[in-house]
């Protein structure tokens, strides 16, 4: 019945989770992109609130969204608000009665939820909420355990937990289309993973990651920072394609010393593969392989519909590359002999972007994306600071504070066009020459925090002698 109503200028509302207030922006664009759709915010939009009211969607598009999304928590198809419930009552009764008909007509069953942000509400003032809604034309029977539809009114009393205002600030009143994906931060994390080390990525960040890439069934992802390969989990979760390459040896094969506590080594099968064996996803995975990201091993074409990747920052794991300042001598014939272990060398941040940034102009097809993690020294961070390439362009720059003084960025790019002479020319142009002072952050997040600890134990001292 509900398909016999021309319902194409709906409005839906979007509950957000209130943490990762930066990224969730970018992917619910990118998921909206991925369904050919634009972000058209109704009203007037602000970003950092819980509630996102949007127009021109169709309601596949919004399930379309919500089956992948971590950063949003529910979707509805908005019916009213208002600042009071006296406003909220004269915008439902406003609301076409041919949209309400099909989930309200007596042969069907229905619920009525009431969800409150910042604000605990007891239940019978739960239920006086409810009651009070009884100018609404329901027909059909209550269910509260499997109602055909279900129905939410969510009162919104801001954002600030130590000044809760008495009445809410807005009201929104909607059909429950679809829930988000938060469950997949706690089914994928790493705490339960097989196989970990000390920087493998959050799972939450790890899905935010391939949505921001718009990472699609059948698309092929490259990792060439790999590690663990918590970023492969999370697009192979999205029927992707997957394979990656890294410099450590240990970690390729999974050897060496255990990242887990009261585990001194790795066992026999602790290795990438077996991480998407544990979800399922055992058939997107292609090979790893040592390799390492200053040197060219591919052939030159465009190869990846998504890179996606975390470079080492020399905090938790060395920034290395093979390579010596010294002459190294190889065989008569060219060859090294087969018990040649190569050298390895410092490899600057600066060169481990400007690298990254090349290869994905080199690799990806035009419209694939990089995202990447940007190390930032907090005080000296400017958006002139971040990578630049002619043939890549930024499509959003998310913080995430590590420290006071630290962070880093999520970089997502999109290739706009392919490499041609021309392009090589532009490198002459000062804005795509590489950002020297990304090299000393190391030296700059380890001052912070021995700064820190000086303060603090200052601060001990003089309490103990109080």
């Amino acid at each position: 019945m509900a398909t016999s109503v021309n319902r194409s200028c709906l409005t839906y509302l979007l509950h957000l989770a209130q943490d990762n207030l930066d990224f969730r922006l970018p992917e619910i664009k990118a998921l909206l992109a991925l369904r050919g759709k634009s972000f058209h915010p109704s009203g007037d939009f602000q970003e950092k609130t819980p509630f996102w009211c949007l127009d021109g969607l169709a309601e596949e598009d919004v399930r379309g969204v919500m089956a992948r999304s971590v950063c949003a928590k529910s979707a509805f198809e908005l019916w009213g608000h208002g600042q009071t419930h006296s406003e909220l009552r004269t915008s439902l009764l406003n609301y076409p009665s041919e949209n309400m008909s099909p989930f309200m007509h007596k042969d069907s069953t229905y619920r009525i939820n009431v969800y409150t942000f910042n604000k605990t509400l007891e239940f019978p003032d739960r239920i006086k909420r409810i009651d009070a809604m009884d100018y609404l034309p329901f027909e059909g029977t209550v269910s509260l355990k499997s109602p055909q539809h279900i129905f939410c009114l969510l009162e919104d009393y801001g954002t600030d937990p130590n000044d809760i205002p008495e009445h809410p600030n807005y009201i929104y009143f909607g059909r429950w289309i679809a829930d988000g994906q938060r469950e997949l931060i706690r089914s994928h994390s790493v705490k339960n993973r097989h196989f970990i080390g000390n920087t493998s990525m959050d799972a939450g960040l790890s899905f935010i990651m391939a949505n921001h890439a718009k990472v699609n069934e059948n698309d092929l992802v490259f990792d060439p920072f790999v590690g663990t390969g918590s970023l492969l989990v999370a697009c192979s979760h999205f029927r992707a394609y997957v394979c990656g390459t890294d410099i450590d040896y240990n970690t390729i094969h999974g050897r060496g010393r255990s990242s887990r506590k009261n585990q001194k080594w790795r066992g026999p099968d602790e290795n990438i593969r077996a991480n998407l064996r544990q979800y399922g996803t055992e058939e997107m995975y292609i090979d790893v392989m040592i390799s390492d990201a200053s040197k060219p091993v591919w052939r030159e074409a465009p190869l990846f519909d998504a890179i996606i990747t975390d470079p080492p920052y020399g905090i938790r794991e060395s920034t290395r590359r093979t390579g010596s300042h010294k002459d190294v001598t190889k065989h008569a014939d060219g060859i090294y002999l087969e018990s040649h272990v190569p050298v390895s060398q410092a490899y600057h941040l600066s060169d481990i972007f400007t690298d990254l940034l090349n290869f994905s102009a080199h690799h990806l097809v035009v419209g694939g994306r990089l995202v990447y993690w940007l190390p930032v020294y907090r005080p000296e961070y400017s958006e002139e600071t971040v990578p630049l390439h002619p043939c890549l362009r930024i499509l959003s720059n998310c913080e995430q504070t590590l420290s006071s003084h630290t962070s880093r960025r999520l970089i997502t790019m999109e290739k706009i066009r392919k490499e041609n002479r021309q392009h090589l020319l532009s490198f002459a142009d000062g804005r795509f020459s590489p950002y020297q002072g990304h090299n000393a952050f190391r030296e700059k997040y380890f001052s912070g925090l021995n700064k820190r600890c000086i303060k603090e134990d200052n601060k001990t001292t003089r309490e103990g002698g109080s």
